[in-house]
């Protein structure tokens, strides 16, 4: 097994990439579509299922597929030998910001849930700041991978 990652190890990690720049987008993404569903569409019933639509189909045909296979992708790097040092600080800053990525997403999952049920209670506001979670996350974890801190 340890082979055929160490073969397959550019492609795996293309696919990594590419995964969690799909995974990215959407969370930049459904934030913004929360900003616009309370400020836009309060009152106006056909404007807010269009945009429950819109958040319900980024999430499930995009973002829940990007984060599956960014972790997989990612657990396979993990696992491919030589490519870790945990010794290292980068490896574990890393892990903490793909967990608080996951979080945010989940996070994501339950507001939207919360527009559905009517329990919806945050402000544009909250979720313009709540939009630079993901932002903030994704130095995080370029700068571990690229400059490998520590």
């Amino acid at each position: 097994m340890s082979d055929l990652l160490i073969s397959a190890y550019p492609w795996i990690k293309s696919l990594h990439v590419i995964s969690v720049i799909s995974w990215m987008a959407g969370l930049f993404y459904l934030p913004r579509l929360f900003v616009y569903h309370v400020e836009r569409a309060a009152g106006n019933r056909e404007m807010a299922e269009t945009f429950a639509l819109m958040e319900c189909r980024l999430l499930r045909a995009i973002m829940n597929p990007a984060m599956i296979a960014t972790w997989v992708f990612g657990l396979m790097l993990l696992f491919t030998p030589g490519i870790i040092d945990w010794a290292e600080f980068w490896p574990w800053a890393k892990a903490a910001a793909v967990i608080g990525m996951t979080w945010f997403h989940h996070w994501l999952g339950r507001r939207r849930k919360d527009f559905l049920s009517g329990r919806q209670r945050l402000s544009g506001r909250a979720y313009r700041l709540m939009n630079e979670v993901p932002t903030l996350l994704l130095v995080i974890i370029v700068f571990s991978v690229i400059a490998r801190p520590g």
